[in-house]
């Protein structure tokens, strides 16, 4: 009871955290890991495992944003195929190779809530992030191929994925941090979705605790998009840009720490 009174905990924390930037992983993923043991299978279920507990908390913010996902629909069919197309890939490669890229983890976080803090700055100078009636061939372009590697790291691991589309969307055109919300919510819901189907298809899932977590992330992730709709946009980019630091940080002392 203890066990599961302690996952649940973490993931209505998760699901709060992943509602407003993302990086509940960072707080599920662990807790899994050491209830379940510590070898390289285990490593793989509990990553399973807590991709499908935050799904539920995932929809349930996407949910609480619906009505800011309305002025942003062009770029949720943009973005969509990339996001189920990277999913898969990045699953997959969880299933079929344990060994990952975590080196490059701490400085793709560090680098995307460095691009996210500094992004009013550099659209000032530069004039990219203003709000667009419409986008060029070229940038939509590199929306697209940004989302797709960013949708594999998210089939893979997933830390961190929120920052890194909260980071690509404020640099290429959108302004409204809680409409880049809603967007990263369906985006992250759609990866994690094909990463879910991926990892139950492997038998990659310890569901007893993936049931539990799931639950408890529904209104970990309603709350949290609720309560982000009422803050200050400066004070939700700031708790943005803390998470992202936070977790470079995590990352870069796992990795001097090996």
């Amino acid at each position: 009871m203890e066990t599961y009174l302690l996952l649940c905990l973490t993931a209505a924390a998760a699901g709060a955290i992943n509602s407003v930037a993302g990086g509940g992983t960072l707080l599920t993923f662990p807790v899994l890991f050491a209830a379940l043991g510590t070898s390289a299978a285990a490593s793989v279920i509990a990553n399973g495992t807590s991709t499908v507990a935050l799904v539920p908390g995932a929809l349930a913010a996407l949910w609480g944003y619906r009505r800011e996902l309305q002025p942003v629909r062009r770029w949720a069919w943009l973005l969509a195929w990339p996001s189920v197309a990277g999913g898969i890939i990045g699953s997959l490669l969880v299933v079929s190779r344990p060994e990952s890229f975590k080196a490059a983890i701490p400085w793709l976080i560090l680098t995307a809530a460095l691009l996210f803090a500094m992004q009013p700055l550099i659209a000032r100078w530069t004039g990219i992030g203003r709000p667009r009636s419409d986008i060029s061939t070229k940038i939509a372009i590199g929306i697209v191929a940004l989302q797709f590697c960013i949708a594999i790291y998210g089939g893979y691991f997933g830390a961190g994925i929120g920052i890194l589309m909260l980071s690509s969307l404020g640099m290429m055109g959108l302004s409204d941090i809680h409409e880049m919300n809603a967007l990263k919510s369906l985006l992250g819901s759609l990866i994690n979705g094909v990463s879910v189907a991926v990892f139950v298809a492997s038998d990659c899932v310890n569901w007893p605790f993936a049931l539990t977590m799931g639950a408890a992330s529904i209104v970990g992730g309603y709350a949290g998009a609720r309560v982000a709709r009422r803050l200050n946009r400066n004070l939700v980019r700031m708790a943005v840009v803390m998470i992202g630091f936070t977790l470079a940080a995590y990352y870069f002392y796992r990795l001097w720490a090996a």
